[in-house]
């Protein structure tokens, strides 16, 4: 391969991303997209985060949670968007050791959002099934550690994931894509190296929870019609969610078996997976949760008709 020199890189170490194969002269429009998909990602999620923070009545477990994966989705945006911005711009292809290795960091937090997205469905599992016992189940302090224990469990998993490439003598520096992740930096390897990672058991668990709290919501249909509504308004967003998210990893896996499909292609396929979820999820959370509505409407009402104070 011409990405190889077969002679192990020595530092300071710069990589150079392969990027898209842009047009002459069609840079300045990819820019203008580009920067208009991170504002709408910062919009959408900025407001969620702000509603949920100043507004007291939505600090609840759900909201909390949905905090998070906000900010797995604002990680992972920023750490790709603003650079490939420049690329397009300005032909800026090359990224140091240190910056590289930020990035691909970044960008596996946003892949692993599945471990919250996992301590979420656990939540709406009690919130459904045990209603009598949530509050007492489902305390602060076991909130906060579940959000601790996503994390911790999501950074584990991606410091082991890049701690193969640490010792490891790259012999190459052209990453063959549009940002920096693990596997990109391995394939520079100077020495074949394979790595395998199971989300099998992440995906059992939303599924049981899910399943759960949809078959205790059918079971109490009859005598009280609010349980199944409540539920479905308890599952419909946070699975369209993970489904969003799993069908646009999907789609780039499906991309990279067929090799008559365009590197172009494949690349703007990786570029949606950061985009789309994130730029969506602000909506689905706000089309279905009416406490997240009203809290937006009251934040815009309070910004654009301040309350002023009666003289007499």
């Amino acid at each position: 391969m011409e990405n190889l020199t077969f002679t192990p890189l020595t530092q300071p170490i710069v990589f150079e991303l392969e990027g898209f194969d842009v047009p002459p002269g069609h840079g300045p429009l990819f820019f203008f997209l580009a920067l208009f998909a991170y504002m709408v990602v910062l919009l959408g999620n900025g407001v969620v985060i702000c509603v949920i923070m100043t507004d007291r009545s939505l600090h609840r477990p759900m909201f909390v949670m949905i905090c998070h994966l906000v900010v797995c989705d604002l990680l992972g945006a920023t750490a790709v968007l603003p650079r490939l911005m420049m690329h397009f711009l300005m032909g800026q292809k090359k990224i140091s050791y240190l910056p590289a290795i930020a990035q691909g960091f970044c960008v596996h937090t946003y892949g692993l959002k599945t471990c919250s997205l996992t301590a979420l469905s656990l939540c709406r599992y009690v919130a459904v099934c045990e209603p009598l016992r949530y509050h007492s189940i489902m305390t602060s302090a076991r909130l906060h550690s579940c959000c601790a224990v996503a994390w911790i469990v999501a950074l584990l998993l991606i410091a082991v994931l890049f701690s193969f490439h640490m010792n490891v003598p790259l012999c190459g520096q052209l990453v063959q894509h549009v940002y920096c992740s693990n596997r990109g930096i391995l394939n520079l390897a100077c020495i074949p190296t394979r790595l395998y990672m199971e989300i099998t058991g992440v995906f059992v668990i939303i599924a049981f929870s899910y399943i759960r709290i949809l078959s205790a919501s059918f079971k109490r249909q009859r005598s009280n019609s609010s349980v199944h509504r409540k539920a479905l308004q308890t599952c419909v967003p946070h699975l369209v969610v993970y489904v969003l998210y799993q069908i646009a990893s999907v789609i780039i896996i499906v991309s990279l078996r067929f090799p008559s499909v365009s590197q172009n292609i494949r690349k703007f396929f990786s570029i949606l997976f950061i985009i789309v979820p994130p730029a969506l999820n602000p909506i689905i959370y706000g089309l279905v949760s009416k406490d997240l509505r009203s809290g937006v409407t009251k934040l815009f009402s309070f910004q654009i008709f301040p309350e002023k104070p009666f003289h007499s």
